[in-house]
């Protein structure tokens, strides 16, 4: 659906207030469109321009000469968006001076937001919300037919208008038919998937403002897609995260709204048509497939309430006149009435849903702090990031050639160095790699996969280090194998006892009583550790001890028994070479020296 364009594009209409009769609303306890300047005292930041709104106390109670003029009602920017980082911000001060409000904290508060594409009317819509909250006890509270719409910014066009999240200034206090009053809030969301938004920015926006409302008008146009559902069951679940207890319906009420629908002589316009086509389009069935019906039950599992309203087109007038402001006088009749039905099912006193987590109630000082709670969950980075469809895809389709390259490795290379095979080489299992590696990175280079070549680089690389990781674990498991490295502990262990043993024999022999009896405790520690990793062994109790002593005796062998074998071989062969050459050379001599005496 088109959106009207405003009626001016000066900056003065972009701070434009809603200028009603100073009537009050049947049900609502003191709330005129302009209070007086003490019920406003806590608005005063809001806004320098007062547009012409005159305040509405009495004469004898306010003097206009005295006193200054009151502020007007605006949208307040309560969640910012950075376009630059695509992060959000909690405009808390702002949040607070609407909702922390003498009169208001303590009440229960009504949450009904407007979420959805952008460019579909959720502003024009919320416009009228107001014109019902501000003359309630009026039939027509839709007002005059040249009387333009002001309210929430909005404007016709392809290009977004709201950014963020937006709430009135104003907070109305309604008595229910029991006798309590609540706060009801109106809140207006940023459009999903416009130009310059990412998923990561419209599941942001949709799941704060569900998980924050009482009442989540889903404003669609006409008609309810597969992939309306798709984006709801991610935007939920999105929001389901970041709750820290998951109730068994975390949400409240959700409207679909069907805007332009053209279907009137399948579905009604209005709810009785509507929910009658919502039940249809939601319904589970035997013969649809997973993914369809895990969508279906997904939403079913999130709302406590779900409805639906069709809505029919505006007009030609409202989608095709750039000059169109707003007035009853251009917009369609039957768009009319069954706007007349739409916004008392949300806003009438019977019709209220309060605010509820947890199964509990939450007044307006409640709001505030859920505000800055969920805010902080979606400024980090512990919930994943929601990802396009394309995305996605290929993400699942590399891991899958991943996969499967890693299988075919792990496969080759058990038939090499299998738990059920002897101990290789290490100079072998080191081919054996290379060479099932480059078989493995041509399996994975050989699968068909979305994203690209460089997209797909990335798990080339991710799989040529998972392949090496394998690869060690392998050795390891090899070189467990090897009797020799398997006796490797307890030989350095008694190694050590064996040294320390003729240490303190010599050191006690020639009176060095302190050396012997150090030598003598590093004799039983020894032991002592022998003893331990033989059980540990034997029982498989107490690995970590196991592993410790292997560790300190791999360090021992290293650092000082290996390098006194390797010298003392080194030692042994070249005297050996040495002998054997000057053996050589001395039968030598001895033949020459018998040759020459024959």
């Amino acid at each position: 659906m088109l959106v009207a364009p405003s009626r001016d594009s000066s900056p003065k209409n972009e701070n434009s207030v809603i200028n009603y009769s100073p009537s009050y609303m049947t049900g609502v306890e003191d709330v005129p469109l302009c209070r007086p300047v003490e019920a406003l005292s806590s608005l005063e930041e809001f806004s320098s321009d007062t547009n012409g709104v005159a305040p509405c106390a009495a004469a004898e109670e306010l003097e206009p000469e005295e006193d200054p003029v009151p502020e007007g009602a605006r949208p307040i920017q309560i969640v910012i968006a950075n376009e630059d980082d695509h992060k959000f911000e909690l405009d808390a001060t702002a949040l607070e001076k609407i909702l922390m409000q003498e009169h208001l904290k303590d009440l229960n508060v009504v949450v009904v937001s407007v979420a959805g594409a952008f460019r579909k009317g959720k502003s024009f819509l919320l416009d009228f919300m107001l014109r019902y909250m501000h003359n309630q006890s009026s039939e027509s509270w839709m007002g005059g037919d040249d009387e333009p719409l002001t309210g929430f910014s909005w404007r016709g066009g392809c290009e977004r208008e709201t950014t963020g999240i937006q709430a009135w200034s104003e907070v109305f206090v309604v008595e229910k038919e029991d006798g309590t009053k609540v706060a009801v809030l109106l809140v207006d969301t940023q459009g999903a998937f416009d130009s310059q938004s990412t998923i990561k920015d419209c599941a942001t926006v949709f799941a704060l403002s569900t998980m924050t409302s009482s009442v989540q008008v889903y404003n669609l146009s006409q008609n309810i897609q597969e992939d309306d559902l798709q984006h709801l069951q991610l935007f939920t679940e999105y929001g389901r995260l970041a709750m820290e207890e998951i109730y068994e319906k975390p949400f409240q009420k959700l409207l679909f709204l069907i805007r332009d629908w053209c279907y009137p002589y399948e579905h009604d316009y209005g709810l009785k048509g509507g929910n009658h086509f919502l039940e249809r389009r939601l319904q589970v069935k035997q013969n649809q497939h997973e993914e369809l019906q895990n969508v279906r039950k997904h939403i079913h599992s999130c709302f406590s309430s779900l409805g639906c309203f069709l809505l029919p087109h505006p007009g030609l007038k409202v989608a095709t006149n750039p000059h169109f402001d707003g007035r009853l006088r251009d917009i369609n009749d039957e768009f009319k009435k069954q706007l007349q039905n739409l916004v008392p099912l949300l806003l009438a006193p019977e019709n209220l849903v309060e605010k509820e987590i947890g199964g509990a109630k939450v007044t307006c000082r409640d709001l505030l702090e859920y505000f800055k709670a969920y805010i902080k969950i979606y400024q980090g980075e512990e919930l994943p990031h929601p990802k396009s469809m394309l995305q996605a895809t290929a993400e699942a389709n590399n891991l899958t050639a991943v996969g499967g390259a890693k299988d075919t490795y792990n496969r080759t290379m058990e038939q090499v160095c299998g738990g059920d095979k002897p101990y290789i080489a290490p100079v072998d299992l080191q081919r054996y790699h290379e060479e099932f590696k480059k078989t493995s990175l041509q399996q994975f280079c050989a699968v068909k996969k979305m994203g690209g070549v460089e997209f797909s680089q990335r798990y080339q690389q991710q799989l040529e280090t998972e392949l090496d990781e394998v690869y060690m674990n392998f050795v390891k498991h090899n070189e467990s194998k090897n009797i020799f490295y398997a006796a490797r502990t307890p030989a350095t262990l008694f190694a050590v006892m064996f040294v320390t043993y003729m240490v303190s024999t010599v050191a006690g022999f020639i009176g060095l009583s302190v050396i012997a009896a150090l030598a003598s405790l590093v004799m039983g520690v020894s032991l002592l550790s022998l003893c331990a990793w033989a059980y540990v062994r034997y029982s498989g109790e107490y690995r970590e001890v196991g592993v410790a002593i292997d560790l300190i005796a791999e360090a021992l062998w290293e650092q000082v028994l290996k390098p006194l074998t390797e010298q003392y071989m080194e030692e042994n062969v070249r005297q050996t070479v040495v002998n054997s050459i000057r053996a050589t050379l001395t039968n030598q001599v001895t033949q020459a020296t018998k040759l020459k005496t024959n």
